[in-house]
């Protein structure tokens, strides 16, 4: 197999530098046998990667024109016409409270108009964009096109009480219909423009620090049905789908799993290792390793990274490294990459 190509040291030879994650320092390309792009089709296409891998090994995929239509520009009005106000506090863009589109769902279709995405400068966004095809390319549908969405139209109190009101469910499934049938326009237009585009990550957060906004019921009725559709669309498309979802939603794993995504990188409050256990055949789970002492040594980090992989790297069950990693020193980086060519190499 493939897989099988031995380790050689000269892997560890840094031949280019790739820009940090969201501004942070740049980062090394090392001597690889395949290219981390490479890699991360191979995590998510055949569940056997050549080395452990991480979110570093995406190239995030986010246009102005989306990010000013659908997504948090700062200080900029979407196609919906509602303004995103951005909060120096927060480092980040909210719609501002207090100015609903309407407080009761029944009455979106007249307030809402849904743009006609054939009529965005799509072209002008690929002139603009630098993707780096070393990396995997990963397009973020921030804001999403259900409960944030949602929020976006009606603040957070009335979209909650929304979702338990019998007498506005109905016109939220018409709602999220709509907003599904958009999104997945979108998605062919992205497809289209970006052919290099090997992923779509689709935003909606499910959850505070403690537990999810919402119940599983709730999720069931009203989510899950979207939710499948786009999944099944990007997956005809030879795309993978992978999940972000902010809060304690550990317990809405499974509906993760049914919705079709193949990849949810959850937050540190989540029991990423015990969703690996349980689910890790199903559904691919960025893990977090345990945190070390601060008077951790080198030989420390590098038998944590062994451990990681013994663990978390199992044939036919790859995790992704969570993002909590990169406060792990270069001792565990050097081991954990090493040490997991060489285990993926001797599968199967």
């Amino acid at each position: 197999m493939r897989r099988s190509i031995p380790y050689s040291q000269f892997e560890r030879l840094v031949v280019d530098e790739r820009p940090g994650f969201f501004g942070g320092p740049g980062l090394p390309i090392y001597n690889t046998p395949v290219t981390p792009r490479e890699n991360v089709c191979a995590l998510y296409f055949d569940k056997q990667p050549y080395w452990a891998t991480s979110g570093f090994d995406t190239a995030f995929v986010m246009p102005s024109l989306y990010n000013k239509m659908l997504g948090r520009e700062p200080n900029n009005t979407d196609c919906f016409d509602r303004y995103w106000e951005f909060v120096e506090l927060a480092g980040g863009s909210i719609t501002h409270g207090g100015n609903p589109l309407f407080t009761d769902v029944n009455d979106w279709k007249s307030k809402i108009t849904i743009p006609n995405v054939d009529e965005w400068d799509w072209q002008g966004a690929v002139e603009e964009s630098k993707i780096d095809t070393r990396l995997s390319p990963l397009f973020s549908l921030v804001n999403g096109f259900w409960f944030e969405r949602l929020i976006s139209f009606m603040d957070f109190e009335n979209a909650a009480v929304a979702l338990i009101d019998e007498d506005q469910q109905d016109a939220i499934l018409e709602l999220f219909g709509a907003m599904t049938d958009l999104g997945i326009k979108v998605i062919d237009k992205i497809c289209e423009y970006f052919p290099c585009v090997d992923g779509i990550n689709i935003h909606d957060d499910w959850g505070s620090q403690k537990a999810p906004f919402f119940s599983e019921e709730v999720a069931r009725k009203l989510f899950l049905p979207f939710m499948q559709e786009m999944t099944s669309h990007v997956h005809s498309k030879g795309r993978y789908v992978s999940l972000h979802s902010c809060g304690h939603n550990d317990s809405r794993i499974e509906l993760f799993i049914e919705a079709g995504f193949d990849e949810w990188q959850p937050q540190d409050m989540n029991d990423t290792q015990g969703m690996y256990e349980k689910y890790g055949d199903k559904i691919i789970i960025a893990v977090s390793p345990d945190p070390l002492p601060p008077d951790a040594t080198d030989d420390d980090f590098r038998q944590a990274a062994r451990d990681y992989v013994d663990r978390f790297c199992q044939p036919g069950k790859p995790s992704l490294m969570g993002f909590s990693a990169v406060t792990m020193n270069p001792a565990f980086s050097e081991e954990l990459y090493e040490y997991s060519r060489k285990h993926y190499a001797k599968m199967k």
